[in-house]
């Protein structure tokens, strides 16, 4: 799933082709929205919430959608063959003079005026690659249920928004903690760092291609995607189990050598072991 830098990434991209420019091509491919007709209208900018993205047209209106977890917006030159996927997974078309943008298998997209569009994203806590970043509201919305483990409240965008399954693991590993330790058990040193440190993290990958998270070439993360191999810091074999209540696959890596905490008893990359 796309996180914060990712869908910043993505909006940037909207934002160059289509910002400012008359829209020449409008089509909505969702049943609600399909007789909506966009053309004629300016875009005045497209912009981040978290892992949402809202694309405000003249006269009030914007476009809102959700990537979840493999939906793209692509950007097309005149006479560039599209390749982000079958005709069929299309939901959106928007084009100008000189640049088309598709968005393929969105799981969201809906039309509202912009005036309400606090209905969409208004639940969503402080963005952290957003001007509304607040670390101390970020943080008491995370202790708000100190019994949670610490990956779940990191993933409730209700608390701060922009964080997936690869920066909840890579923020847990360099806090010192398994993603199972309840979110009130958190040293209070680590807790105190731990909006910024999760903020300079998305900052630090919001204009690379290629995410990286401990600044070494050729390793780019400490431990997600590390299943059954070793530690970049103690050699450990990382281990790897879902998180969460099963309604999704949520997997989380961590290194049960430098995360020490509760973790669940069968996890796959090592021997079992007894949670504690």
């Amino acid at each position: 799933m796309p996180e914060g830098d990712t869908v910043w990434q993505a909006a940037r991209r909207l934002h160059d082709a289509l910002a400012g420019k008359v829209l020449t091509r409008s089509d909505l491919r969702v049943p609600r929205f399909a007789t909506a007709d966009l053309t004629g209208r300016t875009v005045l900018d497209v912009t981040p919430r978290g892992k949402h993205l809202l694309t405000r047209v003249e006269g009030g209106l914007t476009l809102h959608s959700h990537l979840r977890m493999d939906g793209s917006w692509r950007v097309y030159a005149p006479g560039q063959r599209w390749n982000g996927g079958p005709a069929h997974q299309i939901r959106a078309v928007l084009g100008t003079a000189d640049r088309t943008v598709v968005g393929y298998r969105l799981p969201v997209l809906e039309l509202m005026r912009t005036t309400d569009e606090d209905r969409a994203v208004g639940h969503l806590g402080p963005d952290l690659l957003g001007p509304d970043w607040d670390p101390g509201l970020a943080l008491a919305n995370l202790l708000k249920d100190p019994a949670r483990p610490l990956g779940e409240a990191l993933l409730d965008q209700r608390n701060l928004a922009g964080i997936g399954n690869i920066f909840k693991s890579e923020l847990c590993f360099l806090l010192g903690v398994t993603p199972w330790l309840p979110v009130g058990e958190l040293p209070a040193d680590r807790s105190v760092k731990l909006p910024e440190l999760a903020r300079k993290l998305l900052e630090s990958n919001r204009e690379r291609p290629v995410r990286n998270t401990t600044g070494r070439r050729g390793q780019d993360l400490f431990v997600y995607g590390r299943a059954r191999r070793p530690c970049l810091r103690c050699r450990t074999p990382v281990r790897l189990a879902d998180q969460g209540d099963g309604s999704r696959e949520r997997p989380t890596y961590w290194c049960p050598t430098c995360q020490p905490g509760p973790a669940p008893a069968r996890s796959s990359g090592g021997l079992p072991r007894t949670a504690r």
